[in-house]
């Protein structure tokens, strides 16, 4: 007979809730608050039930768990979290800054390791660093070293904090520009920029010559457009108006661009300015000139707004036919429509016009026309120096590694430390003709000779219009009349000083005429460039601590002296501006272009190399190099 359990009551169903605990006292431990249920029947009627109810106040009776941690503990665990914290604060300042090392010797490495292709590594170091910077986290340079002053320049009419800046290439299609600008560099150039968007030439086309230092590219100008930059710089402006308080309109924008913010359009940078590079697309030909003055045109139009320099590139080695632009008339007519464009931008401050010139065309003549058309359109200035098409002699040692032997090979332009003795050759050989066409150029009309000197026809330049000695113009120039007798007295009475007995002491005591020496067209030009010809200390003497003025300063010379100076301009518009890229590396580098004639120092291949920081690195050598030659 089986014998079947009997139905639970509701009591007993609620008995079942109750916790049971043994009748004996144990002692309150962690591992004893839910003490397991006997599996024996005989234990189980020792247990003695206790009511739901009364778990509350059992639980109230319970003291808490004593911290077992010991005070030593907790000090390590204090200790422990500031060491993170400061570590972290400081990494963060350490990476931040420019200066830290490990931007050339960490940062530099891992991408070419990671990224074979050079131009991979490009591409991901700009996103990277417009995502840095976009949270804040960019490398900037700290401490602001360029407000002392010590390497301040003019250019242009504005005060740069210093004369280093980058060249095209780097940031192509604006996506970096204020990134670049909090590295350093008082002047950053953007593109090359096309009308139209263009692909450029088939991949790979950029390789690294590491033991050299140098660079191989045949990118064939690939750009994003005009109109694409152009909103891009367009939402930048915007931007900085929001964050200026005034809006985020066209209203604002104009605002900016008027130059009422206080800093230039361009950069938004007090003491920095942003040059936009321009060229045509390569399907245009070349032979078509209205049609190459259209897109240059085109480029100005979408750009200038928002640039304070506009570049125009006729010297690409890797846009066929590019070059050929830089014959006198076809490069005249370009650039005058160029000219003509900025000059009709709709804002208060004015663009200015420069012209990218190829370190391959170097000679006299191709020079010389360079020079004239750059008089003739009216543009502001120009920049020496490109990629070439030329292989300098790597192996001074004789030795090049044979995977480095098949890539120079490689067609396209070619820039590292060996082309800076070209380049800096190049920028006295222009700094030298373009002095000379400011008086040349000058109303189109010579100066006359110094004393006891006649002008003759051997001694006149190309293109200069001459006013010949007086003896041969005596029956050309028409009979002076009483009238114009009376109004030059009357000129002179107004202007000269009042002859008393002092003024006459002094005009005794000057010679009787003497052209100044930077006003002299007839100083001999070779001495123009006489401290650029010195040795690398020797001929950075000049520029000293204080230096504010767009010129290095020229030898002096007694008023005895019988070679005259050379001329040297002032700070005066009618000077052009020469930046002057190719092969700079060093400190030593810029002050030795700085020396014969550029006024900036643009880098390229060096920031591949160097990292971020090379900026201030090149900006600390030129200081520590000034300092040596004033003790």
């Amino acid at each position: 007979m089986s014998c079947s359990r009997p139905p639970l009551s509701l009591r007993q169903r609620l008995n079942r809730l109750i916790i049971l605990r043994p009748a004996t006292s144990r002692p309150h431990h962690s591992s004893n608050l839910y003490p397991r249920l006997p599996k024996s029947r005989d234990t189980l009627r020792n247990v003695q039930l206790r009511p739901a109810s009364t778990i509350a106040a059992a639980a109230a009776s319970t003291p808490p768990a004593k911290d077992v941690r010991s005070l030593p503990t907790r000090l390590k665990n204090i200790l422990l979290g500031s060491t993170i914290g400061l570590s972290l604060i400081l990494g963060y300042y350490y990476t931040t800054d420019t200066r830290a090392s490990v931007h050339e010797w960490l940062v530099i490495p891992c991408l070419r390791y990671f990224y074979p292709d050079a131009e991979d590594a490009h591409e991901f170091g700009n996103r990277a660093l417009k995502a840095l910077y976009s949270f804040g986290i960019h490398p900037r340079e700290r401490g602001n070293p360029d407000a002392r002053g010590d390497l301040a320049i003019e250019v242009f009419g504005h005060t740069l904090q210093n004369p280093i800046g980058t060249s095209a290439g780097i940031d192509k299609h604006c996506d970096i520009p204020d990134a670049l600008l909090a590295a350093g560099p008082a002047v950053i150039e953007i593109g090359g920029i096309t009308p139209q968007p263009q692909e450029g030439n088939p991949k790979p086309r950029v390789w690294r010559l590491p033991s050299q230092k140098a660079l191989i590219n045949r990118y064939g100008l690939n750009s994003n457009g005009a109109d694409h930059v152009a909103m891009r710089l367009r939402q930048r402006v915007r931007e900085f108006a929001y964050h200026m308080g005034w809006g985020i309109d066209e209203e604002a924008e104009q605002s900016i661009l008027d130059g009422e913010a206080g800093v230039p359009p361009g950069s938004l940078q007090e003491g920095k300015l942003l040059a936009v590079q321009i060229a045509k697309n390569k399907w245009v030909a070349d032979a078509d000139i209205e049609a190459v003055k259209k897109d240059y045109v085109y480029c100005v139009d979408a750009l200038a707004r928002y640039a304070d320099i506009i570049v125009v590139n006729v010297s690409s080695p890797n846009t066929p036919g590019l070059r050929g632009l830089q014959k006198v008339e076809p490069l005249t007519d370009i650039l005058t429509a160029v000219v003509g464009a900025a000059r009709k931008v709709k804002r208060k401050v004015p663009v200015e016009v420069m012209v990218k010139v190829s370190p391959d065309e170097d000679d006299e003549v191709s020079v010389r026309g360079i020079c004239d058309a750059v008089w003739d359109s009216g543009v502001d200035g120009v920049v020496v120096g490109n990629t070439t098409k030329r292989r300098p002699d790597q192996t001074p040692n004789g030795y090049l590694p044979s995977h480095e032997q098949s890539l120079m090979l490689e067609q396209g332009g070619y820039s590292g430390p060996q082309t800076f003795d070209r380049t800096v050759a190049l920028v006295k050989r222009y700094r030298k003709m373009l002095d000379e066409g400011s008086y040349l150029k000058n109303e189109n009309e010579s100066p006359p000779p110094p004393p006891g000197q006649t002008l003759t026809e051997t001694q006149v330049p190309p293109g200069a219009s001459v006013s010949f000695p007086l003896e041969t113009q005596k029956e050309t120039h028409p009979p002076t009349t009483d009238k114009e007798i009376d109004d030059s007295v009357a000129r002179d009475k107004e202007h000269l000083k009042p002859q008393t007995a002092e003024a006459d002491a002094e005009s005794k005591s000057q010679s009787i005429f003497r052209i100044p020496d930077r006003n002299n067209p007839f100083s001999s030009p070779s001495n123009a460039i006489d401290t650029a010809e010195a040795s690398s200390s020797g001929e950075t003497e000049h520029l000293t601590s204080s230096a504010s003025t767009d010129t290095m300063p020229s030898p002096s010379s007694s008023p005895t002296s019988s070679a005259p100076s050379p001329p040297s301009p002032s700070s005066s518009r009618d000077r052009k501006v020469i930046f002057a890229t190719g092969g700079v590396s060093t400190g030593a580098d810029a002050l030795r272009l700085l020396a014969a004639g550029a006024d900036v120092a643009q880098i390229y291949t060096a920031l591949v190399y160097g990292g971020i920081g090379t900026v201030s690195k090149i900006k600390e050598e030129m200081r520590d190099e000034l300092k040596r030659q004033q003790r």
